[in-house]
């Protein structure tokens, strides 16, 4: 019996000391119960003994993706728009991410699509207007938007979003031909513009450059026939033939 009580004693102390040893691997956490109260987070990587009646509970510390479904939302001015975005985020506090929220991906993943829907009713999609900022046409602001709309959405959670961009940004199928259009339209009259700003300043010169070099005198009928000419021969998409005036006066 005393031998026997010999083997036994070492195997009782030896089980307690095996099952408090407790392995953390780089990148990894282990957080801490005991009787149902959080004691502490391992977070550096090695091997620690820990109290055998505790509870341990593996928490990842590294980097992840997240992309996101394409979400079909309205824009600032209600026009309808596809819209998806790429989150790299990570556990920044162990107690948080495994107390407060009943799962942190799934909230992660569900806030990330509130916060993209949020984001998008503020802004139009193009065209915005003076000091106005659209979803396609400044996208770093919209990214930075996005981040902080993100980062106080998870804060409750423990985690730290370390970038936010955009990964898709359409026109919704049932508009997308029409504002392709209006985009070729607005092309259209923005070169015009330019073309006509351009051809007056032409215009101009060549009036000044004529009269205060005394090269010809014209008239005020002479000058506008002038001005129509040099305004058909600049701004028009053919190329223009010359007329000559061979007839001889009486």
């Amino acid at each position: 019996m005393l031998t026997i009580g010999l083997l036994t004693l070492p195997l009782l102390i030896g089980i307690p000391i095996l099952c408090g040893i407790t392995l953390v691997n780089p990148n990894k956490s282990k957080i801490v119960l005991l009787f149902g109260k959080y004691v502490g987070t391992i977070r550096e990587p090695g091997l620690y003994w820990v109290n055998p009646m505790s509870v341990r509970k593996s928490v990842s510390l590294r980097v992840n993706n997240f992309n996101s479904e394409k979400l079909k939302v309205n824009d600032f001015r209600g026009n309808p728009i596809e819209i998806g975005s790429v989150v790299v985020w990570r556990v920044s506090n162990t107690a948080q991410a495994a107390f407060d929220v009943e799962d942190y991906e799934s909230y992660v993943e569900v806030q990330t699509e509130s916060a993209l829907r949020t984001t998008a009713a503020k802004h139009p999609y193009d065209s915005a207007a003076e000091g106005q900022t659209s979803l396609r046409g400044d996208s770093e602001e919209i990214n930075a938007e996005l981040q902080q709309e993100l980062t106080e959405r998870l804060s409750m959670a423990g985690i730290e979003v370390v970038e936010v961009r955009l990964s898709h940004l359409a026109y919704a199928p049932e508009i997308a031909g029409a504002m392709l259009r209006r985009q070729q339209a607005e092309a259209i009259i923005d070169a015009r513009s330019k073309i006509v700003e351009g051809a007056v300043s032409m215009v101009e010169m060549a009036l000044a450059h004529l009269e205060d070099g005394q090269i010809i005198t014209m008239d005020n009928n002479q000058k506008a026939a002038m001005v129509g000419n040099l305004m058909v021969v600049l701004c028009s998409e053919s190329e223009t033939q010359p007329v000559i005036n061979a007839s001889n006066s009486a």
